[in-house]
């Protein structure tokens, strides 16, 4: 069950920890049951720390995206978040691995992620639209505010694949992550996590067609987003490891900002 129908998370009239308590042990225990759950939390285990003292990027999907110089990243480790393959028809470029935690995208996108080679990391709830696969971890999503430095069991949603990504990077080892394309900040206005259903063409994403014909997607918390951001970064920072912002502009401030190339290169400073 993704963050978007736990119950958990709804608004309550109280603070009732022994049903907090309750849910989490049944949501856990009902993926433990399922065969996959073994097969993915193998993996993840075997993936622990495996890219130790390295440095990755965690491609985002917001506009700037296309103003970023993509060809510089042919040798580093890149995450790639949702429907990035819209990307792939006017660029060479291809992440090392692909995460998708919303079940809006999966849906709209499991064709796609039922036929790539690249690996998938993707969230219990698309368990019955995904098909099992070599390629394809499915993560376990808790309602717990935490940062998961280990993901073999669960992560936090965060209201952003992006926190999801970055719970990923820590568990693979990397060192310093810098995000690009990541705008934080959206042309269509509304309630957080509102559904709504898209107009001809999306304004929000580097593709026009990334939203867009009527389908439902759910408008962005980014209050809740950059809460989950400022976690990471406390993480990162607690154990001596650096979490920076390489967007091409935007408006996400919580995250030192420091140019792709810079980055890259080693050749800067988060202080």
């Amino acid at each position: 069950m993704s963050q978007f129908n736990n119950p958990i998370l709804r608004q309550t009239p109280d603070i009732n920890p022994y049903r907090h308590a309750a849910y989490e042990v049944w949501n856990r225990l009902r993926w433990d049951f399922n065969p996959e759950s073994r097969r993915s939390r193998r993996i993840l285990k075997n993936l622990k720390d495996k890219y130790s003292g390295q440095k990755s990027v965690i491609v985002c999907n917001g506009p700037s995206l296309l103003k970023s110089d993509l060809s510089l990243l042919k040798n580093i480790f890149t995450f790639g978040l949702n429907k990035i393959n819209l990307l792939f028809d006017g660029s060479d470029f291809r992440p090392s691995c692909i995460v998708v935690v919303n079940p809006f995208v999966i849906e709209q996108n499991s064709e796609f992620y039922n036929n790539t080679d690249i690996p998938i990391f993707v969230d219990t709830c698309g368990s019955k639209l995904i098909k099992s696969s070599s390629n394809v971890t499915f993560l376990h999503s808790s309602s717990q505010y935490k940062f998961a430095q280990d993901c073999s069991i669960s992560v936090f949603p965060g209201c952003t694949v992006t926190f999801v990504a970055m719970q990923l990077a820590f568990h693979l080892g990397f060192q310093e992550v810098a995000l690009i394309g990541c705008d934080h900040n959206f042309a269509t206005k509304g309630p957080a996590n509102t559904v709504v259903v898209s107009g001809e063409k999306d304004d929000n994403h580097f593709a026009p067609n990334y939203f867009a014909g009527g389908v439902k997607w759910q408008l962005p918390d980014l209050a809740a987003s950059e809460a989950a951001y400022s976690l990471a970064y406390e993480v990162y920072s607690a154990h001596g490891r650096k979490l920076v912002n390489a967007t091409e502009g935007g408006k996400l401030e919580v995250l030192p900002r420091v140019s792709l190339e810079k980055f890259l290169n080693g050749n800067y400073t988060t202080i």
